[in-house]
């Protein structure tokens, strides 16, 4: 027994006839009485008795009728809830994601203006915060994810996918003598007042021994600790930071230039899910827009 079976029963108790019928659902009259032999012969019950051409429902008939429109209704809303949980109109009331402090000024909101246009009823929460702060919230199924520089190893609750990469460069104020330059060493910034990011941490402290093995004793004017930050104070003159090209790029709009830093170094990014629990449409489809939002904010276009 299936549900066309069923719309048949109903339809035909509606119309009285298997043409009216066959108009209706746009079927053939033949596919019409053939699902309506094959609902009689599943049940094991006539439904209609054949006077002369016409169909005469018996008792049986409009009792089963009732519940089958009440099985089509749900069917109909089960289906549409299905719809609403693809468009966002349904399912979780809130998806919370996880990124770096410095993503919050243009990048995040742009994001979000492109993900609410296709779910609008869709409730959003943000966290901005550290590699570390996020990887914790991941792991504690606090987020349903979050975008965060690899800093070494993650546990085995988390599950990374790569989206993004960037090298170091030197920001610098638009007017700098530096900006002059095609590449960056750490010779070419002895006595070059520095804007450094966080300090104890892995990357941070692989800048130090850069500077160690070059010889060069770094003069640094100021410790910060988000990106965002060191790209303004670089913007306003007050020395040249040391980042990635993937922030370097979010704030292209300020009054300063990168250019590479040498030696070489890469950063690699991800999202970081949980492996245990698969994400909500409408969770993916964030993910989906955060990508988005990436390829565009790294175009040099």
């Amino acid at each position: 027994m299936n549900f066309r079976q069923l719309e048949v029963l109903k339809t035909l108790l509606a119309t009285g006839s298997t043409i009216a019928t066959a108009k209706s659902m746009g079927l053939s009259q033949s596919g019409v009485s053939r699902l309506l032999a094959q609902l009689e012969s599943d049940l094991s019950l006539n439904l209609f008795a054949r006077d002369k051409g016409r169909l005469i429902p018996t008792p049986e008939a409009s009792i089963l009728a009732r519940d089958a429109e009440n099985i089509l209704l749900g069917l109909n809303r089960f289906s549409g809830l299905a719809e609403d949980l693809r468009s966002g109109a349904a399912g979780p009331e809130v998806v919370r994601i996880g990124l770096p402090s410095s993503m919050w000024e243009d990048f995040a909101p742009a994001m979000l203006m492109d993900y609410t246009r296709e779910f609008p009823s869709v409730r959003i929460e943000t966290f901005f915060e550290t590699t570390t702060a996020i990887t914790r919230l991941v792991e504690q199924r606090v987020i349903d994810f979050g975008f965060l520089r690899y800093e070494g190893e993650v546990g085995p609750a988390i599950e990374m996918e790569p989206v993004a990469s960037g090298v170091s460069v030197c920001v610098i104020p638009e007017n700098h003598v530096l900006a002059e330059l095609k590449e960056i060493t750490p010779k070419d910034l002895r006595n070059i007042p520095l804007i450094l990011i966080g300090r104890q941490r892995p990357t941070r402290m692989l800048l130090d021994q850069t500077f160690k093995r070059a010889g060069v004793k770094q003069n640094v004017k100021i410790e910060t600790h988000t990106n965002s930050s060191a790209c303004a104070y670089a913007a306003h003159g007050l020395g040249v930071g040391i980042i990635s090209s993937f922030y370097a790029n979010l704030y292209r709009h300020l009054r300063i230039v990168q250019r590479p830093f040498i030696p070489v170094s890469t950063q690699e990014f991800g999202l970081a899910k949980p492996t245990t629990v698969p994400p909500s449409l409408a969770a993916q489809a964030l993910m989906d827009a955060l990508k988005r939002q990436i390829a565009l904010s790294q175009d040099p276009r």
